[in-house]
């Protein structure tokens, strides 16, 4: 078997990316032959993962946060014609890549334009519910609108409790095609010695991924022990700086990041929902920092907040010696991750399109 699958992760931050990489290994092992698409610091990164495989450029959705948290919101409105443009540019060029690349299937990790009639179309995404506030119903029912598109929807997490999205993966009334495939992780546990106190490590789309570094970098001269701090910065050559107790990255690739995470007695970042299905393989224990005015982060950050796994602050108001207060926390749970069946998760693509059954 050499069917082609088309694996196209959205460019917001690193997430969408990285947790698509077990998904493209999981393709190999089954005989299946990826082909990756995506744009800027996502289609980067699985790129330097995947050399040997083939790669091409979707249209960017230009995601760009407002600086201030309170602005979140409007600047998302105010860039939402740019993305409706991109979407409508990415569903006819996946026409085109299909017919000339022999297309056998599809899986989209929240690219709203990345499915096709004609062949199985998968859909990732652990936001059935799209928080925005006041307008959270409004914006909940047109991304279930776009799930619809797609032959099947797959949701890393468990159906049941405890899991790790609360109300953004999980319906009152289910209604669409949903398939829960428990968490994903590019990042396997290892028992190897401590030799990092604390693991900083940022991501997400700018200018907020900057401004939280520019934060850290004038918090952590005051921290005791050694620190890695991997700054998300997706370039062509690997930079590391050695400063008294603190090792900087501008990027690590997954084998680098896995050991050095394994190495790291706790774990500083975003409360992104990639970043802790990560430490939830990992067993870590973690100290989370929402990006400003994303309820998505802010819902999951007070959410595992209130179960007592995990504390968090604001942007603002993190001082680096609130890190002392994760011993006085439970940790994430201990969750089966990659554990889904994956060759009966990829029979959709084994049959003709107009033979299998749509949940």
């Amino acid at each position: 078997m050499n069917n082609r699958i088309l694996v196209a992760p959205l460019n917001w931050g690193l997430g969408h990316a990285t947790r698509c990489i077990p998904v493209i290994r999981a393709l190999q092992q089954n005989g299946f032959c990826p082909v990756i698409a995506s744009d800027g610091i996502a289609l980067e990164l699985l790129k330097k993962e995947f050399p040997e495989l083939e790669s091409l450029y979707l249209p960017s959705y230009q995601v760009e946060y407002a600086k201030e948290g309170k602005f979140f919101k409007l600047k998302m409105i105010w860039d939402s014609p740019k993305m409706v443009k991109a979407i409508a540019r990415e569903k006819k060029l996946v026409k085109k890549i299909i017919r000339e690349r022999k297309i056998h299937g599809i899986i989209s990790d929240n690219r709203l334009g990345v499915y096709n009639k004609n062949v199985p179309s998968v859909f990732i995404t652990h936001q059935l519910n799209v928080l925005t506030g006041s307008t959270s119903w409004l914006s909940s029912r047109v991304h279930r609108k776009f799930i619809r598109k797609f032959d099947q929807c797959w949701v890393p997490d468990v159906a049941g409790k405890p899991n790790l999205s609360g109300k953004l993966g999980h319906l009152k009334k289910e209604s669409l095609p949903v398939k829960y495939i428990g968490p994903l992780s590019r990042l396997q546990k290892k028992e190897l010695d401590l030799r990092y106190d604390l693991a900083i490590i940022l991501s997400g789309p700018e200018p907020q991924r900057t401004l939280l570094e520019n934060k850290l970098v004038g918090e952590i001269g005051d921290y005791p022990g050694n620190i890695l701090f991997v700054r998300g910065e997706i370039e062509v050559t690997q930079h590391i700086e050695k400063k008294d107790n603190i090792v900087v990255y501008n990027f690590m690739r997954s084998e680098e990041l896995e050991t050095a995470l394994n190495q790291s007695a706790m774990v500083l970042s975003r409360s992104g929902y990639t970043t802790i299905m990560d430490l939830v393989n990992l067993g870590k224990k973690a100290f989370f920092i929402p990006t400003p005015g994303q309820y998505e982060q802010e819902y999951l950050a007070k959410r595992l907040h209130k179960k007592g796994m995990v504390p968090y602050a604001r942007q603002k108001d993190f001082r680096i010696q609130m890190l002392s207060e994760v011993e006085k926390y439970d940790g994430l749970p201990e969750l089966p991750v990659n554990s889904f069946d994956f060759s009966e998760l990829f029979e959709i693509f084994t049959v003709p399109k107009e033979n299998f059954e749509v949940l």
